[in-house]
């Protein structure tokens, strides 16, 4: 009887226990980095519910949209939330992810303040912020992020001064604070100094060297003061109850601006072009019958409402003319210094540039305020809009037709033009389409003509990460190669129909380069193909990867001329026959 006692004593507290351990579980069932999400998810919407969908009852937050942990610690490793429209401020909580290595949650509606507890994210490599509305100063807490690789918090409402703390980040190679509204000096000490004017732009009352505006004297201000008694000490009491009084009625202004601008924008949208006096036309072609006064009229009726693109170097909008005819106007920032020569001169050339698959420059509009370049409308978008943003499937000929097209285009700048051009920032988003998914490449804002007839090398770093060439991003210096190693990873971009930085690489260690090279050593090469395309034809998709793995060789000299590709897209792929995936010849 005592025996059977205690072994009801012991179920009883082995019940208990289980019960309590049950309980303890059910409280810590999500982790650390699932918290520090809900607290973004608790103040972060999208449109599209994405956000949404976390579910706090997960015991970690490695299964829900946009997020990546590492396979062995659960950790949170890359928040990848773009174009989901997310409205919201980003929560301090998110300084808790320490071991987080990407953020990319540009293209979207966040606004408030760039969290200071981002700085506690030591682990972190990549920013990616740009396409908000994010408001106050840069956080000098960045300057901790001592990883840090990539950061872009381009075409946002920031103020303030750059930190000196951002220019000691030993690793930064790509940097961009363009369209804000940020003051004062440029810092001339450290790494900021490598990086060229097109980092800076669109900030008016930045100051500095590297965008050729000097800065005022600080000692200009501190002239002769009156030493009188009473009356400066009225003036003075005056003086500030004015100044007070009209930075109440500019804070008035202003929060009813940020008001409008992030509750308003979608009933109201009033951000006209101002074209401005004196204003000219200079059209290249002489095929378009509209007068100067006709188009300038049409320009300034532009507003957000007409907006189809934004982009680095500004903003794309479509203009509509009165016989029905469709063109693509890019509005420019005008920068300071001499800037205007060399846009000038850079535009007559590629005006005069007329090819199939390149995107024709119609003309451009001088204004006193912006540059503003005249196009012919693509109405298929972007090649990324078409693979990441828009759902839509591209099958199996759209895609290759699309390489062939973008290799010709490049082809016929690198070749047939003089002086010959490198583009330096060739990329999905640089590919247009037209109505029958046509290929043409567009944007050479970033182009440097070649000068040098032996060398054909220019030192202007450009770019974007995840396309440029190893070498590129060591020395900064492009070539003919750099180009033919960014249109190899456009390849594979089309193929996989991921971004050469996507998370699902990232989260193996590699990019798209390294993935297929990992590939490529497991024999397996073909499983870097988007699964959800239509009539994949092996033969045609062994070609392209043997063409693309040699487009992206680690040396410039493995690599073949765009005239080559050209060649072996048309022999090989086009009219595919059987051959070795691993042949190693090359041009």
């Amino acid at each position: 009887m005592m025996g059977i006692c205690l072994m009801k004593r012991c179920c009883s507290r082995l019940l208990f226990l289980s019960l309590f351990c049950a309980l303890m579980n059910q409280n810590e069932a999500i982790s650390p980095d699932g918290e520090a999400l809900m607290s973004f998810r608790s103040v972060v919407s999208s449109a599209d519910g994405v956000v949404g969908k976390w579910r706090p009852e997960d015991p970690d937050p490695c299964n829900w949209k946009g997020v990546t942990c590492d396979a062995k610690t659960k950790r949170v490793i890359a928040l990848s939330l773009t174009h989901h429209k997310l409205i919201g401020p980003l929560p301090p909580e998110l300084g808790k992810l320490d071991q987080l290595r990407i953020l990319m949650l540009h293209n979207n509606n966040l606004y408030g303040s760039i969290p200071t507890a981002l700085g506690n994210c030591t682990s972190l490599e990549e920013i990616y912020l740009h396409n908000n509305f994010f408001t106050g100063p840069i956080p000098s807490e960045m300057g901790n992020l001592s990883r840090l690789k990539n950061l872009d918090i381009s075409n946002n409402d920031l103020t303030g001064a750059i930190p000196v703390s951002l220019g000691q980040l030993e690793k930064l190679t790509s940097f961009n604070v363009s369209n804000n509204f940020l003051v004062g000096k440029i810092p001339s000490d450290g790494l900021l100094a490598q990086f060229s004017k097109d980092c800076f732009i669109g900030n008016f009352k930045l100051c500095g060297k590297k965008i050729d505006m000097e800065c005022p004297d600080e000692n200009s201000s501190t002239g002769s003061r009156s030493t009188g008694g009473g009356k400066t000490g009225k003036l003075l009491i005056s003086a500030s109850a004015t100044v007070g009084g009209l930075l109440l009625v500019a804070l008035m202004c202003f929060w009813g601006c940020f008001l409008y601008k992030k509750l308003g924008r979608d009933e109201s949208k009033s951000l006209a072009i101002e074209v401005g006096g004196g204003a000219s036309i200079v059209m290249f072609h002489g095929d378009l019958p509209y007068a100067s006064k006709d188009i300038i009229k049409k320009l300034e009726a532009l507003n957000e409402e007409h907006i189809i693109g934004c982009g680095g170097f500004g903003t794309v909008y479509k203009l509509d003319m009165e016989d029905g005819n469709v063109f693509a106007l890019k509005r420019i920032v005008k920068l300071n210094g001499g800037f205007d020569r060399f846009f000038e001169r850079e535009l007559e050339i590629l005006g005069s540039i007329k090819h199939r698959y390149l995107v024709n420059l119609r003309g451009y509009c001088n204004s006193p305020t912006s540059k503003l370049l005249l196009y012919d409308y693509l109405p298929g978008g972007s090649l990324d809009q078409a693979l990441h943003e828009r759902g839509e499937q591209l099958d199996w000929d759209s895609r290759v037709n699309i390489i062939i097209g973008a290799a010709k285009g490049v082809a016929y700048l690198h070749h047939d033009c003089s002086p010959r051009i490198i583009h330096r920032d060739i990329k999905s988003s640089n590919i247009l389409l037209d109505g029958n998914l046509e290929a043409r490449v567009s944007d050479f804002g970033l182009a440097k003509l070649l000068e040098d007839e032996e060398s054909h090398i220019t030192t202007i770093v450009a770019g974007t990460f995840g396309y440029l060439a190893p070498e590129y991003m060591q020395s900064g210096r492009a070539t003919e190669k750099t180009d033919v190693y960014s249109f190899g990873v456009l390849i594979l971009e089309v193929l996989s129909g991921k971004l050469p930085t996507d998370t699902s690489y990232i989260e193996k260690g590699y990019n798209v380069v390294g993935w297929l090279n990992f590939l490529i050593s497991e024999n397996r090469p073909r499983e870097i193909v988007d699964r959800s395309c239509e009539g994949v034809e092996t033969e045609s998709l062994d070609a392209l990867l043997s063409i693309a793995t040699k487009c992206v060789s680690s040396s410039p000299d493995e690599r073949p001329t765009m005239h080559r590709v050209v060649q072996l897209l048309e022999s090989q792929v086009m009219s595919p026959c059987p051959s070795d995936f691993y042949d190693s010849s090359s041009d």
